[in-house]
């Protein structure tokens, strides 16, 4: 018995012996102990927690070299690699993890739509349900600060420039005809369907360096990399017809959507203003293929074609049979994109696009003939170095060739047009000092082709969070854009136009609410001037054009305060000023509003299984000229409201009957006005007021999705 207890306590010192203490101390980055961060031996089960002063201690059997992990939510993982009886007594302080929900987010600038984004703006699913939107993404974006109400247009006018201005990719890639082609009064909508996508980014300025060849805005769509699930969607609509349809294998899927748009029979019931030879109508369809390789990388194949053919006679004062005008356009577009992973922590991304866009108009007797094919390569590499710094660089390619045939009656015809390629190349960090503060620098260099011309562009923001829920932001960026084709085609010996960005941002976030405040300066030069109504290829062009636009936007959105609501508000003050085109005097542009104000407003009511909404919009008069007073640009129209309405009704889970009345009171908006060529017998003027084609829009759809779990729908949050 002795010999046993002897052999046990022996054993037991020996153990004693062998063991090693682990010990120290854990901290932030202001030396306040962490309490409860996890510790461990990695690759064994020795270890602990820090207790209320941030200490730890505990004895392990291993030896030799060994990994030592700290962890703690919202800080960085630590990791040593030593000795482990040299792990006694450490002084550890966790850096705070930039990559967690409440670091600092570089946003100046920039709304979010999208599941991933940290701090998102718009949903989705806010394109489909805003009342005024009509699910366009477009309309949906027009609710948003930044943005002008140019109603009689339908394009994103941002901060005082122009809807050329802005530029729209698709999974970085650029696209060069977005919108459907329209006529006098009647908006434009954009080509693509917003199911098809996944999440929005809209930068009303300061853009990364990424991105060129815009001087306000850009909108970047990203379409969805893999769907949850088939299905087959069916849409029944007094406009028209759609159809979609989701296939997935195993490594791949394909989405389609298609629709088509008739006007006759909506003009049948509610007619409007126009004398129609031909009623609009349009053919749409997209598709997108996904695979998946082994690698975990992934291919897109994504094409679109759009058809629209409409022949109106509109009312004009200087017509007595009124302005004629009718076209047939046709649009395709390809989109390819590839992104990878590859080596240590490194990303590769590169894409292709291809648009042909083909239109052929008539003008009261006169033709013209318009075809333009353009193409986009891209490649870029990204390098994440650490958490706190990532480095993001590439090159791409543009090439345009746009020509155009103009056909008077009993004429000869003309022929014109233009061939460009523009080279660029970029480079940007970011860089995370904390998760408090963090910076972008980028640079973005040019070469035009047509111009002979290279410019260099330097972007720049940084954020701080200033508390828990608040943070600033400032941003700076240099920005230039080719002239529009409508003077290139004429007229090529030009420099490019350009502007800079100042912007200051102060945004708050909480559960279910986001407030914003940005104000911002924009100074133009190198504006393209001409010496005519309108330019020709008998006009005088020159670079000499300048302007401004400062302003401030503010953004408030609440979700679930009020029991079931959501609201936004938006609004916007802008003071523009603009020396260019045929003007004569530096003055603010017929289509820039001083204040622009929206609210959107939707309500779920359980009782009728039904989501009601409604979105008012406001913009303050525009300015015009009037002849029959001195100056220029010397009026200015009534102010702008609308109130639209919109009802979804759950039938069941997969089938939705939705409504919606765009200015639902009929208000009498006034756009402008068209004045006589030549004066009556008083020396006056006569004139026309500009307004809409029709004081209301009716639409009903019925929604009908077709899955194996019966519970998808195409507005999935109903």
């Amino acid at each position: 018995m002795k010999r046993i207890l002897f052999i046990f306590f022996t054993i037991c010192q020996f153990s004693l012996i062998a063991q090693n203490t682990i010990s120290g101390k854990v901290t932030n980055n202001k030396n306040e102990p962490i309490i409860g961060a996890n510790i461990y031996l990695d690759g064994t089960y020795d270890g602990t927690s820090t207790n209320d002063k941030g200490e730890f201690s505990f004895s392990t059997s291993e030896k030799g070299t060994q990994t030592l992990v700290i962890s703690f939510i919202s800080f960085e993982t630590y990791i040593k690699t030593a000795d482990v009886s040299s792990l006694k007594n450490l002084k550890i302080k966790l850096r705070d993890d930039v990559n967690s929900l409440d670091a600092v987010v570089i946003n100046a600038g920039t709304f979010e739509a999208g599941e991933k984004a940290k701090v998102t703006v718009l949903k989705p699913l806010d394109i489909v349900t805003t009342a005024s939107a009509l699910g366009d993404f477009v309309g949906a974006l027009q609710t948003l600060p930044g943005t002008t109400t140019v109603a009689e247009d339908g394009r994103l006018f941002v901060r005082g420039g122009e809807a050329e201005e802005t530029q729209i990719f698709i999974d970085g890639v650029r696209v060069f005809t977005p919108f459907t082609p329209s006529t006098n009064n009647i908006p434009s909508r954009g080509r693509y369907s917003p199911f098809l996508f996944k999440g929005i980014s809209f930068s009303t300025g300061g853009y990364s360096a990424e991105y060129g060849q815009a001087l306000s805005s850009v909108l970047l769509l990203n379409t969805i990399d893999k769907p949850v699930q088939e299905k087959t969607d069916l849409a029944f609509m007094t406009v028209g017809l759609g159809l979609g349809n989701t296939q997935i294998w195993k490594k791949s899927s394909f989405s389609i959507n298609t629709s088509y748009v008739n006007l006759s029979p909506y003009l049948e019931a509610f007619p409007d203003r126009n004398t129609w030879n031909k009623p609009f109508q349009s053919l749409n369809g997209e598709m997108v293929f996904r695979h998946e390789f082994k690698d975990e990388s992934l291919l897109k194949l994504y094409g679109a074609y759009s058809y629209t053919d409409f022949d109106v006679i509109q009312e004009d004062i200087n017509y007595a049979n009124g302005f004629r005008f009718a076209m047939q356009n046709r649009n395709l577009y390809f989109n390819t994109s590839y992104k990878n992973k590859f080596g240590n922590n490194w990303k590769f991304e590169t894409g292709i696009s291809f648009t042909n866009d083909n239109s052929k108009l008539k003008i009261i007797d006169d033709n013209v003939n318009s075809n333009q094919n353009s193409a986009h390569f891209k490649f870029k590499l990204k390098k994440l170095f650490s958490n706190r710094f990532k480095l993001n660089f590439g090159s791409e390619y543009f090439i345009s060739d746009y020509n155009e045939n103009y056909t008077p009656i009993n004429a000869s015809k003309f022929e014109y047009g233009f061939s460009n390629n523009i080279f660029a190349s970029f480079i940007e960090t970011d860089i995370f000092f904390s998760k408090n503060l963090a910076t972008k620098i980028g640079v973005r260099a040019e070469n035009t082709g047509l111009l002979n011309e290279f410019t260099l562009s330097p972007r720049a923001s940084i954020s701080y969070k200033s508390s828990k829920n608040s943070q600033f932001s400032f941003a700076y960026g240099q920005f230039y854009q080719n002239p529009k084709s409508n003077y290139l085609k004429f007229y090529n010996n030009f420099k490019s136009e350009n502007t800079s960005h100042f912007i200051a941002n102060y945004q708050a976030t909480k559960q279910g609410q986001i407030f914003r405040i940005e104000a911002y300066y924009k100074d133009y030069n190198n504006l393209v001037k001409y010496n005519e109504t309108q330019p020709t290829f008998n006009s005088t062009f020159n670079n000499n054009g300048n302007g401004y636009a400062k302003g401030i936007d503010v953004f408030w959105r609440q979700n679930g305060k009020i029991k079931n609501t959501d609201y936004w508000v938006s609004y916007s003050y802008l003071d523009t000023k603009r020396n260019y085109r045929n003007y004569t005097t530096s003055a603010t542009p017929n289509f820039a509003a001083k204040h622009n104000l929206s609210l959107v407003t939707k309500h779920w009511i359980e009782d009728w299984k039904s989501q009601v909404g409604f979105s008012y919009n406001f913009a303050s008069g525009r300015n015009y000229t009037n002849p029959n007073k001195p100056g220029f640009l010397n009026n200015k129209t009534k102010n702008y409201n609308s109130l639209s309405l919109n009802w979804a009704y759950l039938i069941n889970q997969q089938k939705i009957l939705y409504f919606s009345v765009n200015n639902a009171l009929g208000t009498k908006n006034v756009f402008g006005y068209n004045y006589k060529n030549t004066p009556d017998n008083n020396g006056n003027f006569d004139r026309q007021a500009i307004i809409p084609n029709a004081d209301r829009f009716f639409f009903v759809g019925f929604f009908w999705t077709i899955s194996d779990n019966k519970k998808t729908n195409q507005l999935n949050n109903l």
